[in-house]
Formats: C-alpha cells, sequence, structure tokens
C-alpha cells in the first residue's frame, strides 16, 4: 500500500472515530434534551393536577353554600355573580384541557377517564348555576358521586404522571451515564487507534526513508551499481527508490559517455599529434630533396667545369616531382579543411568514367613499374557516361590505386567496374590489391580523417592518412559509398558505388 494510501486511511479511521464521538455527543444531547423536556412535562402536570383539583375543591364547596342557601331562602343570583361562576367553570375545564396537552401516551387511558368523568361534574355544576333562579329546578349537585368519580380519576392520572416521572428521571441517568460511557470508550479507542496507526507509518516510513539514505548514501560515494530494491510497493516511496534508482543508471551511463568521450577526444589528440608529426616528415622529405637538389644545382652552376645537362636535367626533374608531391600535400589537406567546414561543391561536367580511370593508371604506371606491380582494368567497355566532378572522381581513385600499390610489392591490382545490382544508373568500381591486408579493427578506423591502419604504417611506407578519408567524403558528396573487404596478408578490395548523376540519385532517394 502506498504512503498517499495509508496516510489517507488513517485520517479516514480518525474521522470516522471523531464523527462517532461527535454523533454519541450529539445523539446524547438529544436525548437527555427529550427526556428533560418529558420530565419537565411530568412536572408540569402533576402540579396542574394538584391546582385543578383544589379548583374543584373549592368550586365544589361553593356551589354546596349556594345550594344550601337556595334551599333555605329565596335569595337570587344576579347576572354578574352568574357569568363569573360560569367563568369559573370554564377555567377548571380549559385547565383540564391543558392536562391533557400535558399527558403522553400511556396516560391517555387516564385522562379520558378523567375527562369523562369531570365533564359530568362540570355539566351538573354549570346547570346548577344556569338555572339557580329558577324554582322548579331541582338540582343534584349534593350527590357526591361525580366529584368522588372526578377526584378518583384525578389521583389515578396524578399517580399515572408521577410514574411516568420517575421513568423519565430514570431514563435520564441512564441516558447521562451510557453517553458518557461512549464518549469516554470512543475518547480512548480514538487514541489508541491514532496512536497505533501514527506508530505502524512512522515505522514504515522510517524504515523505508532509511533505506532510501542508505540508498543515497551509496550513491553519492561512487557506488552507482548499488540499487534500491527493498521497498516493494506502487506508491510515492516506491516511485522515488524506482527514480533514484534511474538517476543512478542515467549518472552511470553519463559518466561512462563523458569517459568514452574523453577517450576518444584522447584518441583524436593522439591521432592529431600522430597526423602533425607525419605532416611534418612528409612536408619536410620534399622539401629536404627540393633544398638539396636546388642547392647542388646551384653549386654546379657556380663550378668552372661544364653542366652536364642530362644529370641536370635529371635533378630538375627530381626538383619538380618533390613540388608537385608537396602540392598534392597541401591540396589533401586543404580538401579536408574544405570538406569539414562545408565549403566543398561538386563542380558536375559529362565525362567518360573509363577514360579518367585509364589517365589514372597510365600516370601510376612509374609507380607500379618501381614496386613491381602488375595492373589490370576489367569491365570498362561499353560503360556510360557520367555527370558528376570527374576532378572528384580522378582523385577517388587516384588515391586508391595510389594506396593499393604503396601496400603491395610485387603483387597484382585490378580495377573492376560492373553496373550495381538491382539499381539502375549505378556503377560499381572495386579496387583490389594482394598487399598486406587490414584487421577488422583497422578496417573500422581506416576511413578517419589523420588515422592509419597501424601506428607503424607511417614509418613504413609513408603517407598522412588522408587519402582515404578524402575518397570517403568525395563518395558521399557525389551521392554514392566507399567500403573495404579485408584480410591480413591477403589483400584488400575498396568498392565505391556512384551514380551516374548525383543530382537524379538525391532525387530519387
Amino acid at each position: 500500500m502506498s504512503l498517499r494510501r495509508r496516510l489517507v486511511l488513517s485520517l479516514f479511521t480518525i474521522l470516522v472515530l471523531f464523527a462517532v464521538n461527535v454523533g454519541t455527543h450529539f445523539w446524547g444531547s438529544y436525548a437527555r434534551s427529550e427526556s428533560m423536556v418529558a420530565y419537565r412535562d411530568a412536572v408540569t402536570a402533576a402540579q396542574m393536577s394538584t391546582e385543578v383539583e383544589q379548583e374543584l375543591a373549592d368550586q365544589r364547596q361553593r356551589i354546596r353554600v349556594l345550594a344550601t342557601l337556595r334551599d333555605t331562602t329565596d335569595d337570587q343570583l344576579d347576572a354578574g355573580e352568574q357569568q363569573a361562576s360560569l367563568a369559573n367553570i370554564g377555567d377548571i375545564r380549559s385547565s383540564i384541557a391543558r392536562l391533557g396537552d400535558l399527558s403522553p401516551d400511556v396516560t391517555e387511558l387516564q385522562y379520558q377517564r378523567l375527562w369523562e368523568s369531570s365533564g359530568e361534574l362540570l355539566d351538573g355544576w354549570t346547570a346548577f348555576y344556569e338555572n339557580y333562579n329558577d324554582p322548579d329546578f331541582e338540582s343534584d349537585v349534593e350527590d357526591p358521586l361525580y366529584y368522588v368519580t372526578a377526584l378518583q380519576r384525578l389521583k389515578e392520572l396524578e399517580e399515572r404522571q408521577a410514574f411516568i416521572a420517575v421513568q423519565r428521571a430514570n431514563i435520564i441517568d441512564r441516558t447521562i451515564a451510557l453517553t458518557d460511557r461512549i464518549t469516554v470508550i470512543g475518547f480512548f479507542a480514538s487514541i489508541f487507534l491514532t496512536a497505533m496507526l501514527g506508530f505502524f507509518l512512522v515505522r514504515y516510513t522510517n524504515g523505508a526513508l532509511k533505506r532510501l539514505k542508505r540508498g543515497t548514501e551509496r550513491f553519492g560515494s561512487g557506488d552507482l551499481s548499488y540499487r534500491i530494491d527493498s521497498i516493494n510497493e506502487d506508491g510515492e516511496l516506491g516511485d522515488l527508490a524506482r527514480a533514484f534508482n534511474t538517476m543512478s543508471d542515467k549518472l552511470r551511463n553519463a559518466i561512462y559517455d563523458v569517459q568514452q568521450a574523453k577517450d576518444s577526444a584522447d584518441e583524436a589528440n593522439a591521432a592529431k599529434s600522430i597526423f602533425l608529426a607525419n605532416v611534418s616528415h612528409e612536408l619536410r622529405t620534399p622539401l629536404n630533396a627540393i633544398i638539396g637538389y636546388s642547392e647542388m644545382l646551384h653549386d654546379e652552376l657556380d663550378d668552372s667545369e661544364a653542366v652536364d645537362r642530362p644529370q641536370f636535367r635529371r635533378d630538375l626533374d627530381k626538383i619538380i616531382q618533390s613540388g608537385r608531391q608537396l602540392l598534392n600535400l597541401i591540396n589533401d589537406i586543404l580538401d579536408l579543411s574544405k570538406i569539414e567546414t562545408g565549403k566543398m561543391s561538386l563542380h558536375c561536367e559529362t565525362f567518360a568514367p573509363q577514360d579518367v580511370i585509364q589517365q589514372v593508371c597510365d600516370s601510376l604506371t612509374p609507380l607500379m613499374r618501381e614496386r613491381k606491380n602488375t595492373l589490370q582494368v576489367s569491365g570498362t567497355d561499353d560503360l556510360p557516361t557520367m555527370y558528376s566532378d570527374a576532378t572528384k572522381f580522378r582523385q577517388i581513385f587516384l588515391n586508391l590505386l595510389s594506396n593499393a600499390c604503396k601496400f603491395t610489392d610485387g603483387g597484382y591490382i585490378s580495377v573492376e567496374v560492373q553496373p550495381k545490382k538491382g539499381k539502375v544508373d549505378w556503377l560499381e568500381f572495386a579496387v583490389h590489391d594482394t598487399g598486406i591486408g587490414m584487421t577488422e579493427e583497422q578496417q573500422d578506423k581506416v576511413f578517419d580523417a589523420f588515422v592509419q591502419a597501424d601506428s607503424s604504417t607511417s614509418a613504413t611506407y609513408g603517407g598522412t592518412g588522408l587519402g582515404l578519408a578524402i575518397c570517403r567524403d568525395y563518395s558521399e558528396m557525389m551521392g554514392g559509398t566507399i567500403s573495404v573487404e579485408s584480410r591480413p596478408g591477403e589483400g584488400a578490395t575498396f568498392t565505391v558505388t556512384l551514380p551516374l548523376d548525383p543530382e537524379l540519385a538525391r532525387a530519387a532517394a
């Protein structure tokens, strides 16, 4: 159960107990009030019964006196006295009626008997007063039967009302005792249950928070593999534990990514350092040749002897070759810089790919002969023309064939061209050599800039590691791809796939 549900349940239980206590209090107050009203009515009825009894006694005494005077004298009642007497009887009748209003249902029988007997008595008295001055009227007011009966009924009602008053008093006492007992029990039950709920809630919350604290301390100490798995719930504390675990995973991944980025940056810095060393070496070699041969030629011109023109020409050729080598190196660096800054663009023209490939092969014939390699070109017959950047196309194959020749000694190099399977207007160029080959690890980074397949490659074979990076960038700019397949000691095959028209290829994509 979640912490929120536990808190809600605890609060609901406390509110229920509080509502029970309040309800018990109001119920007790209501019952007490009703009992007190009934008790007051019973007391009032008893007092009124006494008053009615006294009024009946006074009225009977007066009627007996008047009856005696009527029998012994000829005195008559004047109208005022007669009306006052009738009004007095009416007041007695009204008092008995009010006594009925104060009588509960349990005294209804006694009151009805009183009302009937008192009615007969009061009716006789009323007739006596109304016919007092009539000498022919014979009155039976002297008969005590009606009066005694009325008094007996009144006594019965009084006894019943007194009994009811006692019962009401007992009920009040019991109600007060019961409500007080319920209130006390509810109060102590509320305290006990509230304390128990608070104890278990604090115990549960404290245990969960301790586990969370232990987890945060472990996380803070660097133990990001620690997991807060001891909180098995779907509530807030469980969500907090899972959030801590997720934060730990993300932090660990972030640290791993930072470490990987640091390692990559260190590798990049090392690669650039190696590149700078290689470039310095590559720049220094042709510059030394240019300076050395230039000084030799200068010294020969200062000699008085005749100039050996064939030797002089060969030295000049070496200076030109070194200058071109230096120019090519600088151009490679500038081209890569343009590619990285996005300033390199295509200059498309229509050309025959087989002619460009043949020109590249012809330019590399001296290098092939020097390395004792055999070069063969196949599949170039009846090739369609391409609409692309011929200069970049030439640079790609110049770099690929130069690399193949550089890493192959007395071997075989081939260039094979064929349409790409499943795609119209695409050509696939494969440059294969039987050179030293590469491992899978070396193949993964062979197209990276400033990186060579092996750290000893530059010292053994020379180069800066820019050629294949430029081939990859040029191939992608022309809408194609380049890939390599190789095994150590078995040579390598570089496959370049290019569209006949880069714009059409991008539109089809």
